[in-house]
């Protein structure tokens, strides 16, 4: 299992290479000079000459990227100019905002999507298959923003059930309860199209497992079909269905973005969307790295538990 995981850390590092510079270079490559963004109305040609001598602008982008690169894995992210804070610090802060958000989503499409494909492909050609798989092809196509809209202006606008923005009352807030409230629209909006690609992909896994001899012959030796089907047919699924697990892990992380903005919720995704209207690249690029190690991080902790369940992967 050691060398397994070995093997994934190391071919995960191109990866997070490629990200950073997809990062650096998206950045290098948008409109407008960043001394100027910054400076704002004090931008004269002299304080914009000094500040990117000072950040070091004014070098070649290769010796910009390796510059940041070197930092970065000395672990200084640099400074963020739109908010003269350490990038690292705004990062981890606004994640756990993120990690509360995408953990809540990724339960929820886990445990219906897991529901919804299994009982569906038992209930094969049905009409309880027929209406899971209408509502789930709605979910996978409906845009999640559009969606995130939809629930707003019904439950918070019409019904006032449930608040339509932030992550606590302003006023008074702060606990637990206040939390859920504000947590349930962004996460039911972040976990709809998971649910879809987890239900379809379990139903389809959990088909192929039914139709093997062994399912056959655990039924004629009598066993109940709630044990055939959770005991045996779903734990062989499962090692087909971890692997998107951890890819719709990786995904409510990105997804969070645009739902953040959506519900002006306070974590990484809001903070990249006024970063790179701020145009401050620094921020912009630590946030994105975080992201895609995180991504990296969910799909190794998914193949690690496939490995586990199947020992033949491991060889």
């Amino acid at each position: 299992m050691f060398t397994y995981i070995l093997k994934r850390l190391l071919a995960a590092v191109p990866l997070l290479i490629g990200v950073s510079l997809i990062a650096f270079a998206i950045m290098a490559a948008l409109p407008g000079d960043p001394a100027t963004a910054i400076l704002g109305s004090y931008a004269t040609p002299e304080n914009i000459a000094r500040l990117n001598s000072e950040l070091g602008l004014d070098k070649p982008l290769p010796e910009q990227y390796l510059i940041w690169l070197g930092n970065i894995l000395q672990g200084d992210f640099g400074r963020s100019f739109s908010l003269a804070r350490p990038v690292l610090d705004i990062v981890l802060e606004r994640f756990g905002a993120t990690l509360i958000l995408a953990g809540a989503a990724f339960l929820l499409c886990s445990v219906f999507g897991l529901l919804a494909g299994i009982v569906s492909a038992v209930r094969q050609f049905g009409w309880v298959d027929r209406a899971i798989t209408l509502v789930v092809l709605i979910g996978i196509s409906v845009p999640a923003f559009w969606m995130g809209l939809m629930l707003i202006l019904l439950f918070a606008v019409n019904l006032q059930w449930l608040p339509a923005s932030g992550m606590y009352e302003i006023y008074g807030g702060g606990g637990p309860l206040d939390l859920l409230r504000h947590l349930a629209m962004p996460a039911i909006t972040l976990s709809v199209v998971a649910t879809g690609v987890i239900a379809r992909l379990t139903r389809a896994a959990m088909l192929e497992v039914l139709r093997q001899d062994y399912i056959r012959t655990a039924r004629a030796k009598g066993l109940g079909e709630r044990r055939v089907i959770y005991r045996h047919a779903f734990k062989a699924a499962l090692v087909s269905v971890i692997p998107v697990l951890g890819v719709q892990a990786g995904f409510v992380i990105g997804g969070a973005v645009y739902v953040e903005t959506v519900f002006q919720w306070p974590g990484i995704g809001a903070m990249l969307v006024k970063a790179i209207t701020t145009r401050d690249p620094l921020l912009v690029q630590g946030g994105v790295l975080l992201v895609a190690v995180s991504y990296l991080l969910f799909n190794l902790i998914a193949d690690m538990v496939q490995a586990a369940i199947d020992p033949r992967l491991r060889r």
